[in-house]
């Protein structure tokens, strides 16, 4: 049976290096999706992105968009919304 595509938030990066440590700090924080190769609608200077369901979307806004800017401590490239 094939999977339903659903809406997705993708972080994109630009660099493996930044993708990592995206990563490595959503683990720590305990936060929503996981790292996947870029989907091929999208052009970003790494191969690789975050991905997380709309639904939990919500949890990551605090890092992608910081009420406080210097309160963000990781880097990214772009934000996008796409169905898969």
């Amino acid at each position: 049976m094939p999977r339903e595509n659903t809406p997705k938030k993708i972080i994109t990066f630009f660099t493996t290096t930044d993708a990592m440590a995206f990563e490595r700090y959503c683990m720590e924080k305990h936060l929503p999706g996981r790292l996947i190769p870029l989907p091929g609608e999208i052009s970003a200077g790494c191969g690789m992105c975050w991905m997380v369901r709309m639904e939990n979307a919500h949890e990551l806004d605090c890092v992608i968009a910081p009420e406080d800017p210097a309160e963000c401590h990781v880097r990214f490239e772009g934000v996008h919304e796409i169905i898969f």
